[in-house]
């Protein structure tokens, strides 16, 4: 498409695509996923209260504001998104995760905008968004910088950006795919590309670059012991970064 490269990778799309029916299976192939949601959608909603000024007690704070989910696979960011009462737009390339999303929506009478779509698509198209997700998708893109590009044109100036990644170490090499994928069978073998993971410092240049700053980032850890996830200042495996369009 003219002024965007294409950031979907096929292999990725075929990848997930096997898993469809597992979304919003809790004990299915996607349960880590599952177990990892509330830690994220806790800090999402808490930096997007502050971010916007929003009432932390109201039922739907959100109301009046509109919200992009990147690669929103089944929905589990995109309906908890919903019910906060942003007008929500869920995107992803692979049509098995949206027909899986739309039915699941459809059965809790929720209203969100499900389309296949990359998100170079919805950028070219103009559509602006008060705040835009990206969660666990950088890792699977197939063209990074382009993939930034598109974020940057996305968020609208007074937006706000949630992205959510594994960090290139060591650590997460061992652990994120050798522990993971082919040790605990908790994703499928293959799931990730240790290449394409990117350090903090990274991710915080690839926004600047594209005109949105950095002002948050936490590391999330699992407690094998207590099979649970939480915030830490461990940036060695998972992190969240937190971004605004000035």
């Amino acid at each position: 498409m003219q002024g965007y490269r294409a950031t979907v990778d096929p292999g990725e799309i075929g990848r997930f695509a096997a898993q469809a029916e597992d979304w919003w299976d809790p004990a299915g192939s996607l349960r880590m996923l599952h177990r990892l949601n509330p830690v994220r959608l806790d800090f999402i909603r808490r930096y997007l209260l502050g971010h916007f000024g929003r009432d932390a007690s109201a039922l739907q704070p959100f109301r009046g504001r509109n919200l992009l989910d990147i690669g929103c696979g089944g929905g589990l960011a995109t309906e908890p998104m919903a019910r906060l009462g942003f007008a929500v737009t869920g995107i992803d390339a692979g049509a098995e995760a949206i027909a899986a999303a739309q039915t699941h929506a459809d059965a809790l009478g929720l209203t969100i905008d499900y389309r296949i779509a990359a998100a170079e698509a919805v950028a070219e198209a103009g559509e602006r968004f008060d705040a835009v997700l990206a969660l666990e998708v950088i890792e699977h893109v197939a063209d990074a910088e382009a993939f930034f590009g598109a974020i940057g044109a996305l968020v609208r100036p007074g937006g706000a950006f949630v992205g959510a990644t594994i960090n290139r170490t060591a650590r997460s090499f061992m652990l994120a795919i050798i522990g993971a994928e082919y040790v605990l069978r908790w994703l499928p073998a293959g799931t990730h590309d240790w290449s394409k993971f990117r350090r903090p410092s990274e991710f915080v240049l690839d926004l600047r670059r594209n005109g949105i700053a950095a002002t948050q980032i936490i590391g999330v850890v699992y407690d094998l012991r207590r099979g649970e996830w939480s915030l830490s200042q461990d940036l060695g495996i998972n992190y969240m970064i937190a971004a605004a369009r000035r």
